[in-house]
């Protein structure tokens, strides 16, 4: 179903980077005191600061500042489940993390990749 992860709203992105963003870096932007806030998948780290729902108080706050690959194959907010560990998901978790990739990449910048990643594919 072609277009089904567009945005409603066009979004205009910049040019993906992959610097390297240390884990202690990826733990700080997590939206509190006015911070950015980044969210990880898959290693790549996107911006969504602007986006309510991951700031501090919002339903996705629990992803701030962390790698949420795990817990978005398996549609959870659960906080234990919030890890970059997807390799042993089911293919069908598999199939909704790579889901999750398309979404965040069509909506946010990638702003680097999380230093030492393994969890890249």
């Amino acid at each position: 179903m072609a277009g089904k992860f567009e945005p409603k709203t066009p979004v205009q992105l910049d040019p993906p980077k992959d610097d390297p963003i240390s884990a202690e870096t990826l733990a700080q932007a997590n939206g509190v005191d006015g911070n950015k806030c980044y969210v990880a998948i898959k290693g790549k780290v996107y911006d969504v600061t602007g986006n309510k729902a991951y700031q501090p108080g919002g339903s996705y706050h629990v992803f701030a500042g962390k790698d949420a690959s795990r817990a978005l194959g398996k549609t959870s907010t659960k906080a234990e489940d919030v890890s970059p560990d997807w390799q042993d998901l089911d293919e069908k978790e598999k199939s909704t993390l790579n889901d999750w990739v398309t979404f965040f990449s069509k909506r946010y910048n990638i702003v680097g990749v999380v230093e030492g990643a393994t969890n890249m594919e």
